[in-house]
């Protein structure tokens, strides 16, 4: 019963934790599924993000400008990643680790050191651990901490929808699904792979910009492993959709249930928490959730190929020979 209550208690702060982390994951879901490209930039671009909204807070500067700093600093990062691979000829797994190795030199020159706090009882932040915290908070306020991030969601994933509309998401999307069918449709393929680079780590900035605010800090390493959760994030909301819309699971949806990925990614690690596990584990168990996650649509459609095979062979056996 303890245990229940516990995780209920954690409920708001898994949600909200959940959905901040769930945007970075609607930009790793841009590279690693409309882009089919492994960009590891993430693990730097994440703290880039928080580390200059905090900087700029600490400063004097709005909180919403902050953020929209952020944003442009993810995007940046995202486009020397870009122009690493498609001027230099560097692959793009090996410019994103190069991008993701100078950032934080960056970082550090940002911050002046490792750490830096932002106070919500200080600044008018836009999220905060402490609104969600129920110990201290009515019920009314945790809901209203809740909706604000769920708002923000929500824009993203419109905004989102209406760019990939366009014709610069059109190309993306033909660069991601077959680059010498697009070439052939005299789509730019170097420029498509910039702009999915700079949209994706601006959301990822954007995600660090409200992640340092709602821990209260920004830390250099604060995006360590940030590109296992995402994938992590993106491969729940994509099997779990898959299994309860089938062919009805449309763009719009699948970037929902990757914030929702996020989510349920951080209710099973309270889970795990609460059944004593050790803490130092966490990356061990969220690489594993990513294994099986990625697993499971590989094995389901090796299980129906083989069955397939099975019952083909069966009627041919069964099949009457030929006088």
């Amino acid at each position: 019963m303890t245990q229940l209550m516990t995780f209920v208690n954690a409920m708001p702060g898994n949600i909200s934790q959940g959905l901040i982390w769930g945007i970075l994951a609607i930009g790793v879901f841009i590279t690693y599924k409309i882009l089919d490209f492994a960009d590891l930039t993430v693990d730097g671009s994440m703290a880039t993000g928080g580390a200059v909204c905090v900087m700029l807070i600490t400063n004097g500067c709005p909180v919403w400008l902050a953020i929209v700093c952020a944003f442009i600093a993810g995007c940046l990062a995202g486009m020397i990643t870009g122009l690493l691979n498609t001027l230099l000829g560097i692959p793009g797994i090996l410019a994103s680790i190069l991008t993701q190795m100078a950032l934080y030199s960056i970082n550090l020159d940002i911050m002046g050191q490792s750490n830096r706090p932002v106070s919500v009882d200080k600044y008018s932040l836009i999220v905060s651990s402490r609104e969600v915290n129920v110990v201290g908070n009515s019920p009314i306020m945790i809901i209203l901490a809740l909706v604000k991030i769920f708002v923000i969601v929500a824009v993203i994933i419109a905004a989102l929808y209406w760019f990939f509309g366009t014709e610069y998401g059109f190309t993306i999307r033909a660069t991601g699904c077959n680059q010498n069918m697009a070439r052939a449709q005299s789509i730019s393929t170097k420029k498509s792979t910039v702009i999915a680079l700079v949209l994706s780590n601006g959301l990822v900035g954007l995600s660090g910009a409200l992640l340092a605010q709602y821990q209260g800090n920004a830390d250099v390493n604060m995006s360590r492993g940030a590109i296992v959760i995402g994938l992590a994030a993106v491969i729940i909301g994509d099997v779990l959709g898959t299994v309860i819309f089938g062919k009805r699971f449309n763009f719009v949806a699948r970037l929902a249930f990757t914030a929702i990925g996020g989510i349920i990614y951080f209710m099973v690690l309270q889970i795990v928490t609460i059944i004593g596990l050790p803490s130092q584990n966490n990356k061990l168990f969220s690489a594993v959730v990513v294994i099986i996650f990625l697993a499971v649509p590989y094995l389901r459609k090796s299980a129906k190929t083989s069955f397939g095979r099975a019952a083909k062979n069966s009627l041919r056996k069964g099949a009457p020979k030929d006088a």
